[in-house]
């Protein structure tokens, strides 16, 4: 089970690297925060393929082709735990190191976009809330753990679907059609 919860695991964080890499080379430069999260999002569900191929892999491989829901469960949630981690930490790579004004840069994009969406009556409680959550972002512990906690509940819903769609029960003997 070790290896194959660390293959799949560095798979599905290598595919973040790899596609965290097109976005800050290929995209950022030229789309807007929301096309930039919506690709970020993207790349979450993209490196999960490697939950259900890791389960798969140990069903198939190591478990005699049955898996209970629970074995299921607990090989994609360590596998995810992989990615998630590395994402955090690319998290904090990005924002403290590479690009130290993203915060900056994003929160000024948003708080132009309330000036200019929202009620003037609304307005200060809408920017209020906005620089609270910059300042949670600001902090590279809560941005590590909020970045990581995106990819595990993400994690956690394809490792149900994968789980519950490759479950396969041993028969238990004498129960075959046709038999007294």
């Amino acid at each position: 089970m070790k290896s194959t919860v660390f293959r799949y695991g560095i798979y599905g964080a290598l595919a973040i690297l790899f596609f965290l890499s097109v976005h800050f080379f290929l995209i950022m430069p030229n789309a807007g925060y929301e096309v930039q999260e919506a690709f970020g999002y993207l790349t979450i569900f993209i490196s999960m393929i490697f939950v259900f191929l890791g389960i798969r892999h140990y069903r198939n491989h190591f478990n005699g082709g049955f898996l209970s829901f629970g074995e299921g469960f607990k090989i994609g949630i360590l596998i995810v735990l992989i990615p998630a981690v590395f994402f955090g930490l690319f998290d904090i790579l990005y924002t403290e190191v590479i690009n130290p004004s993203w915060s900056d840069d994003y929160y000024s994009h948003f708080a132009e976009k309330l000036k200019a969406s929202t009620p003037p009556e609304k307005l200060d409680k809408a920017l209020s809330e906005l620089k609270s959550n910059k300042e949670l972002f600001d902090n590279p512990v809560m941005s590590f753990l909020l970045m990581a906690a995106t990819v595990l509940i993400i994690g956690i819903i394809v490792t149900i679907i994968s789980a519950l769609a490759l479950m396969r029960r041993k028969k238990k003997p004498g129960l075959e059609l046709g038999t007294k």
